[in-house]
């Protein structure tokens, strides 16, 4: 696609950004953060495109966010400098590219445990030393040590490390749980504070319940990923409506076998497998009654109740997907549209970097 053509002309299915829903996105997250100075550090997970990492920098963005290690290698090559990666880093080879990549930018990982901070410890030894946060479990029940006493005991064995540096504490929580973060994070910085130990960082994260950050008195840093497209679920957590959603996965109708029933060109490959809570996989903005109900690799199977009229074959759709940054990681590029024009098409960079 180049840019002037129209996206009705876009080969089905194919993500399209709405480039002024999405710089909207990104102005009212940063202005929110602005306005009770919180620092805010957008996880690039969701789009891993660097220009549009750029953009969420050139908004204010104190850095970026990546979950894994071949994430950060892409966006230290695009010129980023401050980076969080926020996944246990383990095995010989994988930290010897994490070596390489803290010469190149100011690089923070975390640890929940101290196989992982032996194992920092033993690559960064005699090395530029590595920022490493304690992270936390305050709900999410993932990764992150349990109490704040056992934060302490992983703190105090970073700081004693040779090679590290201890910067604070990190947790990915539920939604709406900010009570329980503020009281895991006053308790761990008296604590840390009773041994001596500075605590400059305390991040959180998350989408869903973000505009309720500054009840986290503790926190000094948000983190978060899903806001830059928005998605149904955003949409279920009250997070935006339907209107915020920047991306669009247009599909063509491509049989319709009977009335009821219609079947679109984009099955598991394109809109995903990861229901996240719901009973089918997407809204279908034109027929927003309709479900569709079935995927296989290639095809969305779909039913529509009623008496009114059903789609034609050949007939296009946009469908609002469940989980917008699995979408990403699915498709080699975004094409991104203003009105329906297309403005540009980005290359997912970092798409298949899972390691």
């Amino acid at each position: 696609m180049k840019p002037g053509s129209h996206i009705s002309e876009v080969l089905t299915p194919q993500p399209v950004i709405d480039e002024d829903v999405m710089a909207a996105n990104i102005s009212r997250v940063q202005g929110y953060f602005d306005s009770i100075g919180r620092k805010f550090r957008p996880h690039i997970k969701t789009h891993k495109i660097p220009a549009l990492a750029w953009a969420q920098v050139e908004a204010g963005a104190v850095g970026i966010n990546c979950q894994k290690l071949s994430e950060a290698e892409v966006f230290a090559e695009a010129g980023f400098e401050d980076i969080l990666i926020t996944f246990n880093l383990i095995g010989d080879e994988r930290l010897e590219r994490l070596r390489a990549l803290n010469e190149r930018c100011r690089l923070s990982v975390v640890a929940d445990n101290v196989v992982v901070v032996e194992g920092l410890a033993a690559a960064f030894g005699g090395k530029r030393r590595l920022t490493v946060l304690v992270e936390c479990e305050t709900g999410m029940r993932r990764n992150g040590v349990l109490t704040p006493g056992a934060a302490v005991d992983l703190a105090r064995a970073i700081v004693g490390a040779e090679g590290l540096r201890f910067g604070g504490l990190m947790t990915y929580p539920t939604p709406h749980s900010e009570e329980r973060i503020e009281e895991f994070y006053s308790e761990t910085m008296r604590l840390l504070e009773a041994e001596g130990i500075a605590c400059p960082v305390r991040t959180v994260g998350g989408t869903p319940s973000l505009f309720a950050a500054e009840k986290i008195k503790s926190a000094t840093e948000h983190r978060a990923g899903t806001y830059i497209y928005n998605d149904r679920a955003m949409v279920r957590a009250g997070h935006c409506g339907l209107e915020d959603c920047a991306m669009h996965i247009l599909a063509m109708v491509v049989s319709v076998p009977e009335k009821g029933r219609f079947v679109l060109d984009v099955g598991s490959k394109g809109l995903t497998s990861d229901l996240s809570g719901f009973a089918d996989y997407g809204v279908i903005l034109e027929y927003p009654e309709a479900r569709i109900v079935k995927l296989s690799e290639e095809h969305g199977v779909v039913e529509l109740d009623g008496d009114g009229p059903g789609p034609s074959v050949g007939e296009r759709v946009r469908i609002v997907p469940n989980h917008t940054c699995v979408v990403s990681n699915l498709f080699d590029s975004m094409v991104f549209h203003r009105g329906g024009v297309v403005t540009r098409v980005e290359k997912v960079a970092a798409r298949g970097r899972v390691w």
